[in-house]
């Protein structure tokens, strides 16, 4: 399967802004954003000055919100033709979609730094949803699912770290955490004004609607 393989500070810089990619290291001095290396990568990146047509801010929105939840550009598409048959706002409705992925919503409870590593959690089949092991990064979730870290995986220092980490004031209202158990459960599809989330899906509708 075709994925990406280099660094993950190269996509921040490509898009001039933090996406969260790395996990800690994003919050800290080392970030890229943060220190001084904000240009996108490459022997020309500082002198590159790119061409702002709207096609070009509408593909580097695109890019960003596609990066940012890890997808590569035939699975994003199918999610947005998926969204766009739905009833309601096509953009709204693909934040929805992509937020409801099983490896998002381990990433949103705090059980995983990033998504990269909440996909390479449930592959290794660390996770339990609805009492059964899944290891499908891209299961779409729905009202009620509840996600468990098995008990055989429940000593992994990444769990005990993300638990540490987490506090009651960081949780999205869709999602509820208990600790305790190591256990998460997603209440409801998010409305779009819930969703933590910058980027402008408009832009990626009108894209793909020409």
């Amino acid at each position: 399967m075709a994925r990406y393989t280099d660094a993950n500070c190269k996509l921040c810089r490509r898009e001039r802004q933090k996406l969260f990619l790395k996990g800690l290291k994003c919050y800290t001095d080392k970030c890229p954003i943060e220190n001084n290396r904000n240009f996108p990568p490459g022997q020309h990146g500082k002198s590159r000055k790119p061409r702002i047509t709207d096609y070009a801010i509408q593909l580097r929105e695109k890019q960003k919100i596609r990066k940012t939840y890890g997808l590569l550009e035939k699975q994003f598409r199918n999610y947005f033709e998926i969204a766009a048959k739905k009833k309601g706002v096509p953009g709204e409705n693909l934040v929805k979609l992509l937020e409801r992925r099983f490896d998002n919503t381990l990433y949103r409870l705090g059980l995983a730094p990033s998504r990269k590593a909440a996909r390479q959690l449930i592959l290794h089949r660390h996770l339990t949803l609805n009492g059964r092991v899944v290891n499908i990064p891209s299961v779409s979730l729905k009202a009620g699912d509840v996600i468990k870290v098995r008990d055989r995986s429940k000593k992994l220092p990444v769990f005990h770290d993300a638990m540490k980490r987490m506090k009651d004031n960081m949780l999205v209202p869709w999602l509820s955490l208990d600790k305790a158990n190591m256990t998460g459960t997603f209440l409801s599809v998010p409305e779009r004004d819930q969703v933590p989330f910058v980027g402008n899906e408009q832009l990626v509708v009108e894209l793909y609607s020409k």
